[in-house]
């Protein structure tokens, strides 16, 4: 039973990865396309992934301006993890969830998760990814 699980577990994530290390889930913050593992940019304290070397010279040139989706990034590829609540600071419960593009983000109290689900999809990410939110809730590590 261990080895079909262990199996399972390999196939499932093999099919998240590229054959440059990537994720195909992995967007470019600048582009939205495909990011590849080998063109990066250091940014708060992690790597973000780029589909091009122009898209990173873009964002090495302004991260303001992708700087939510460049932390969506982190907490998507697991570089950043989640250690409060991005809105209030207050401890996360992990029973008040909300699924921003493929990330779970837990918030402090139903009020808190109720602006990501008043907010509409599209503009989730610079919600709760922005850089003071982001500061507030995530922390990355190595």
């Amino acid at each position: 039973m261990k080895n079909a699980l262990a199996v399972v577990a390999l196939l499932f994530a093999s099919s998240f990865v590229l054959a440059d290390g990537g994720s195909k889930d992995m967007k470019c913050p600048v582009s939205g396309k495909a990011a590849k593992k080998s063109v990066s940019c250091d940014f708060n304290g992690g790597k973000v992934y780029f589909c091009c070397k122009h898209c990173c010279a873009n964002f090495a040139k302004d991260s303001t301006k992708f700087a939510a989706k460049a932390n969506h990034q982190l907490a998507a590829t697991g570089q950043a993890k989640q250690t409060k609540c991005p809105f209030s600071g207050g401890k996360a419960k992990s029973a008040i969830t909300c699924n921003i593009d493929g990330v779970k983000v837990a918030f402090c109290c139903k009020r808190c998760q109720g602006k990501v689900a008043k907010t509409a999809a599209k503009d989730r990410i610079d919600l709760v990814f922005n850089n003071k939110a982001f500061k507030k809730g995530f922390k990355v590590g190595k």
